[in-house]
């Protein structure tokens, strides 16, 4: 078994863009700029911008948050995207979910203009990356295939299943798969909550990625001999034995799985690391296409 190190892969990616946008800056040039909008005080949310503002100081991104109250209005978030989408001097920005219940999350996508859409969910982008051509790639998914990548995982021909159909992972994930690239050329198989003889299916998964939501709902009798096993879920759940009363728990039983892979992501360190990457390489080519 090895572990796919997303922490050391974004480092090593976080380095190649920090060497661009100097670069960049060299010319007299503007830094590439990435905002990111904040409603309400949800612990996770703010934890993962506190991280994208880290990475964007590191390689030399400026950066913006905008904070909204909970009580925010859809109006209100609404007319600060408009904002966003008309100001020059920001690249690309993403308003972080999820949002409180009475904001609609797909009115919110549709009012990002696609030329900033670097978490890569708008219809445009998705449409473009079911055909093919240039876009912004949604950052969970294109996370993982980087990791593929770069440690060399061969995916062509093989049966990719991917638990989980939602559209910011499993179903762009299904598309990047299936194209004629490299990675991809995989033959795929979505699952979901419905699917019969759901165990069956997931033992004849070459490769495995598990984003269905659900803490350890993959577990070893599901997982064949010498899988690729990519853990996308992340959930905090109660813990007293720790200093900040809670753990991160995956959606695969990765004690009792992980003997039987080939790879494996762990959830610190694995898919996450790599999902901000992304977001950092779409925001630099949004600023490179301006």
């Amino acid at each position: 078994m090895q572990l796919l190190d997303g922490k050391s892969c974004s480092e090593k990616i976080r380095q190649e863009i920090a060497e661009k946008v100097a670069e960049i800056k060299s010319k007299g040039d503007r830094a590439p700029h990435l905002a990111a909008v904040l409603v309400g005080n949800d612990g996770a949310s703010q934890n993962y911008v506190a991280f994208k503002v880290k990475d964007c100081d590191e390689v030399g991104f400026n950066s913006t948050v905008i904070r909204m109250e909970e009580t925010a209005t859809e109006q209100q978030l609404l007319e600060k995207i408009a904002e966003l989408n008309s100001d020059d001097k920001i690249d690309g920005f993403i308003v972080q979910l999820p949002l409180p219940s009475h904001i609609n999350e797909d009115k919110v996508t549709l009012a990002i203009d696609p030329k900033k859409d670097v978490d890569g969910f708008c219809p445009e982008n998705v449409g473009n990356m079911s055909l093919g051509l240039p876009t912004f790639l949604s950052a969970t998914p294109n996370g993982i295939m980087e990791l593929f990548r770069r440690y060399s995982i061969e995916t062509e021909g093989k049966h990719c299943v991917i638990l989980g159909r939602s559209n910011i992972v499993g179903t762009p994930m299904s598309i990047l798969m299936s194209r004629n690239t490299n990675p991809g050329n995989a033959t795929v198989t979505i699952a979901h909550s419905r699917t019969k003889d759901l165990q069956k299916l997931c033992l004849s998964a070459d490769i495995l990625i598990v984003a269905i939501g659900k803490t350890e709902f993959v577990t070893a009798d599901m997982v064949k001999e010498g899988a690729v096993v990519i853990d996308v879920g992340q959930t905090r759940v109660p813990d007293s034995t720790r200093k900040n009363g809670f753990r991160n728990v995956g959606d695969v039983d990765f004690d009792n799985v992980k003997d039987k892979c080939s790879y494996i992501t762990y959830v610190t360190g694995g898919v996450g690391p790599m999902t901000r990457a992304s977001l950092l390489q779409n925001t630099l080519k949004a600023h490179q296409r301006k």
